[in-house]
């Protein structure tokens, strides 16, 4: 059975970008291949945050992945440092990745944008990225339209390694799945917790109706009587994942008649979306209520990870000449 490698971030709970676009694919895929799945914390000191705050963010995350149908039986969920062999793959890793390759990663140029003080973990991320997926030897990487770079270079390091030690890791491939694209209320950016522009998972269906409210719509429909145009306006692009076929094709057309307006289409959507996300929000806390139940889970699953990195550790330090006492 080919493996899965896939990591999200503890950002504490996610949003609806990361449950459609990343999370429901994570679900389907436990049950068709060898699946494991990251919480990669030490991906996360990259930015600025609260130390004290991050054991509830992993927590938090691990309660909603579980709410949201990832099978502890069926899949290996763990946080990435407590699996030590990442950071040392990571540094072998380093010495077979051009520097000028890191420089043009463009994600990297994004974010440097942003920070005041840019610190050499952020420009090393694809590199720890890589090892992440050959620690476990996986074949296959979901991934979205953000992170083909990375896997790329990911691909090329591999490359590199084994011309330079001898074949060890076989090349990852991206797992190109129906994952969804979601932008952010704002129409424009990447739906991110640091941006303001997500619905999460864990709001209450007021918030979900004050947020949709301020979402971004058609922008050439100024009145409810000019004919809308649903393949440009965000909201109606979201109808399709929480209404049935009939009532989205009804709210298109009556944005494209005229005969309902862009409000309609708001309520109508956070009406949707706060009844689909109401159970997954009650499991979520359910887990977040039994938090020796997420460490034994996140404990599993970690014993599961060590014991595959190790042996690949094991094969990496032999191949690399490093010496054994």
């Amino acid at each position: 059975m080919e493996t899965v490698f896939s990591g999200i971030q503890p950002t504490g709970g996610f949003h609806i970008g990361n449950w459609l676009g990343a999370v429901q694919n994570w679900v389907a895929l436990q049950s068709q291949y060898r699946s494991l799945y990251c919480i990669v914390d030490l991906h996360a000191m990259t930015i600025d945050y609260e130390p004290k705050d991050m054991p509830g963010r992993v927590e938090e995350m691990t309660a909603e992945l579980l709410a949201c149908g990832l099978d502890p039986s069926r899949a290996t969920l763990f946080v990435q440092s407590h699996v030590m062999e990442h950071s040392e793959l990571m540094w072998i890793l380093n010495t077979v990745t051009p520097f000028g390759d890191l420089g043009r990663m463009t994600q990297f140029k994004d974010k440097s944008e942003r920070q005041e003080v840019v610190n050499a973990g952020l420009f090393n991320y694809p590199v720890l990225m890589a090892a992440d997926i050959l620690l476990y030897r996986a074949t296959l990487v979901p991934v979205g339209a953000d992170q083909v770079q990375h896997l790329e270079l990911a691909r090329e390091i591999t490359r590199r390694f084994n011309g330079r030690f001898g074949e060890t890791f076989p090349e990852p491939k991206p797992l190109h799945t129906q994952a969804a694209k979601i932008l952010g209320l704002d129409g424009k950016q990447k739906m991110s917790k640091s941006l303001g522009n997500s619905v999460l998972l864990a709001d209450p269906p007021d918030v979900i109706k004050k947020k949709i409210g301020n979402a971004f719509t058609d922008p050439t429909r100024l009145r409810k009587s000019d004919p809308g145009h649903p393949d440009q306006c965000y909201v109606c692009s979201l109808q399709g994942y929480f209404a049935s076929k009939e009532e989205t094709e009804r709210l298109h057309h009556g944005c494209r008649s005229a005969t309902a307006g862009c409000v309609d289409s708001k309520r109508a959507l956070a009406e949707n979306m706060a009844k689909t996300l109401a159970p997954l929000r009650e499991k979520a806390a359910e887990w977040k209520a039994r938090p020796e139940k997420i460490r034994e889970v996140l404990g599993d699953g970690a014993a599961t990870a060590r014991k595959i990195a190790q042996e690949t550790m094991t094969l990496v330090r032999e191949r690399c000449g490093l010496y054994r006492a």
